[in-house]
């Protein structure tokens, strides 16, 4: 077991309670809030921790830049107001859907390029799929705060580098499926028992030959409800009824909600595209940038399974260029196209216009 997923993982459990986390890189230390748990009293403990009444903001620079706030750097942007931060100022620099009026007078803070560490705190906010903006404040290494996790910044940076490398098969077991009724799910943990990704095996795929697979991002309201706000419903079921027909197949089920942002945050950027938004515009105005998946953990899990050449099943042109980044060969895209309805046309739309599917 990895010491170092263990200690973030430990960390983004803090973060998402609303509690303080440490986050350090050699002798430089901050104590980081999570922006959406601010509350009065947590800002006023922040300042009884650290000994400081000057507590500052770090958002990324895309949050920064759809704020107006040109200066920013582009990973992350440090904020410090002009006068104490109080938890509607924060809100509102948090969180697009924040309703306070009048607003605050952005141009009167000071921003600056975010540092390593700096950067580090947003990533654990992301990690935690919170909203990507926390509040931090610079705190002594040799201080001992009673109950305060600590985390190491190289730690949060190769999370999800370490998290793919140490994949490993805890469980599978055989579950006929609608439509591919010879199919198995196997799953796959982190070392430090972080959160599974599945592998939905139909037949029997021979890893001499070019595998039948999709890579598919969780989808609760797609997959589960049958959201006609997206395509995901139908690529899943689609995908391994191709499967079937072509006699083997894989899918990689991936918890990566949301293109990586969560589902809480989906919602958010749901609402944000009800009042007029496209999807990549939404994630945007959140902070996070169009798509924040990682596909490390899918090539590892094909690798664990003996899988090395694919033919993938996809419309998104950057799913091969990931693969193949990773390792794998992939020998042919395979296009997976459904019909449009009312609801998702903008959606498809703009993953034709914006992402670069290819329908």
């Amino acid at each position: 077991m990895s010491y170092s997923l263990v200690q973030v993982d430990r960390a983004i459990s803090e973060l998402r309670r609303g509690a303080a986390v440490k986050v350090c890189a050699g002798e430089l230390c901050f104590l980081v809030l999570a922006a959406e748990a601010a509350t009065s009293e947590r800002l006023t403990s922040l300042k009884t921790l650290s000994g400081q009444d000057s507590l500052q903001l770090a958002i990324t620079g895309t949050r920064a830049r759809v704020l107006g706030l040109k200066a920013a750097g582009d990973f992350a942007s440090v904020l410090s107001a002009p006068t104490a931060l109080d938890k509607q100022t924060i809100d509102f620099i948090a969180d697009p859907l924040s309703s306070r009026t009048p607003a605050p007078d952005l141009f009167a803070f000071k921003v600056e390029d975010a540092g390593r560490i700096e950067q580090a705190c947003v990533t654990l906010s992301k990690l935690s799929r919170l909203l990507p903006c926390v509040v931090i404040v610079a705190v002594d290494n040799a201080t001992i705060l009673k109950d305060v996790q600590t985390v190491q910044a190289s730690d949060i940076e190769n999370y999800m580098k370490t998290a793919g490398n140490e994949l490993e098969l805890v469980g599978e077991a055989r579950v006929p499926l609608e439509g591919a009724e010879n199919a198995r799910i196997l799953a796959f943990r982190p070392r430090d028992g972080g959160i599974e990704h599945l592998a939905i095996v139909v037949g029997d795929p021979d890893a001499s030959q070019s595998v039948l697979i999709r890579l598919h991002s969780e989808c609760f309201t797609g997959d589960l409800l049958g959201s006609l706000r997206c395509d995901c419903g139908n690529q899943l079921r689609g995908a391994i009824a191709e499967m079937a027909k072509a006699g083997s197949g894989i899918l990689l089920y991936l918890a990566q909600e949301g293109r990586g942002i969560g589902l809480v945050n989906k919602l958010r950027a749901y609402k944000l595209q009800d009042a007029g938004m496209d999807t990549v515009d939404a994630n945007l105005q959140l902070g996070f940038d169009s798509d924040e998946r990682s596909y490390l953990p899918a090539a590892q899990m094909l690798r664990l399974m003996g899988m090395t050449k694919v033919r993938l099943m996809t419309n998104n042109p950057l799913k091969v260029d990931a693969l193949a980044r990773q390792g794998i060969e992939v020998t042919e895209r395979v296009p997976h196209v459904f019909p449009s309805n009312q609801h998702n046309s903008g959606y498809l739309r703009t993953k034709a216009t914006k992402s670069g599917h290819l329908f």
